[in-house]
């Protein structure tokens, strides 16, 4: 019988960050607090913009941004926030959205899962993503498990299960 494997990854759905900003954009411009703030989000690229004219109001905008992201199912490792910077007289804030397993996370996971991880499962570092493999199903199960419970800096997703 064929080792069965599956692949680490860390990918963001496009779509979902989208609808996530429009409906932060939605709230605040709608929202009583941010009346005459000119808060607003967008997304331009791999950033998302927050602007305000203050530095709790860009924070708070922040934190809307960070609820409709946890409603769509994102994981907020998938963006890394940087610091307000004040430019006249609106203050700014980025975050940058983050993909992939860079190669020191990637040697990281492959060390949790040969110190910790049951004995004849295989991970090997493919560009951005980990192939993790074994002869039998329920080890990688237990990977699975053993990466959940793991408190990593990257957010990971489980695809190509077979």
């Amino acid at each position: 019988m064929a080792d069965s494997s599956f692949d680490i990854v860390s990918k963001l759905d496009r779509q979902e960050v989208d609808n996530a900003v429009n409906q932060a954009a939605k709230e605040v411009s709608q929202r009583y607090d941010f009346r005459g703030t000119d808060a607003s989000v967008t997304l331009s690229g791999e950033q998302i913009v927050m602007t305000a004219n203050a530095d709790e109001r860009v924070r708070a905008v922040l934190d809307v941004l960070q609820t409709k992201l946890l409603r769509r199912g994102l994981s907020l490792k998938s963006i890394e926030v940087g610091e307000p910077v004040q430019s006249g007289k609106t203050v700014r804030l980025v975050a940058d959205l983050k993909e992939g397993i860079s190669s020191e996370q990637a040697k990281k996971i492959s060390k949790i899962i040969r110190d910790e991880g049951p004995k004849g499962v295989k991970a090997q570092i493919q560009g951005d993503e980990l192939r993790v493999s074994s002869k039998k199903r329920d080890d990688l199960q237990a990977v699975i498990a053993l990466l959940k419970s793991e408190d990593l800096e990257v957010a990971l997703q489980f695809v190509n299960y077979r």
